[in-house]
């Protein structure tokens, strides 16, 4: 029981460098059928996952902001029933992100 309670603290840092911090999701859709779910991967990096569950192809920008950085632009195209991710890395850790998502049916 001792060594279990030894293995619990020394694993106790580990769990508390889990990447953390608040995502605000823009949507912007026009009609495109979509999905978009923010993920904190990394202290340093992001990602959004793009479900078209429509019937029509769809072209998709998002625009990942991270405070005073320059803001990093991912453009994909999304074909009916197709699942793509969109990640962004930072130079500094991420404290607050904002991702606006702008997507137009083709």
């Amino acid at each position: 029981m001792k060594r279990l309670s030894y293995l619990f603290l020394a694993l106790l840092p580990l769990a508390a460098t889990a990447a953390s911090y608040p995502v605000e999701l823009e949507q912007q859709l026009n009609g495109a059928e979509i999905t978009a779910t923010p993920e904190s991967i990394d202290r340093d990096l992001a990602g959004l996952l793009l479900l078209n569950y429509g019937q029509a192809p769809a072209v998709c920008t998002a625009v990942f902001r991270n405070g005073p950085e320059a803001p990093r632009t991912r453009r994909t195209e999304l074909q009916p029933g197709e699942r793509k991710a969109l990640t962004s890395k930072f130079k500094r850790d991420v404290i607050r992100l904002r991702i606006k998502l702008t997507c137009e049916p083709k």
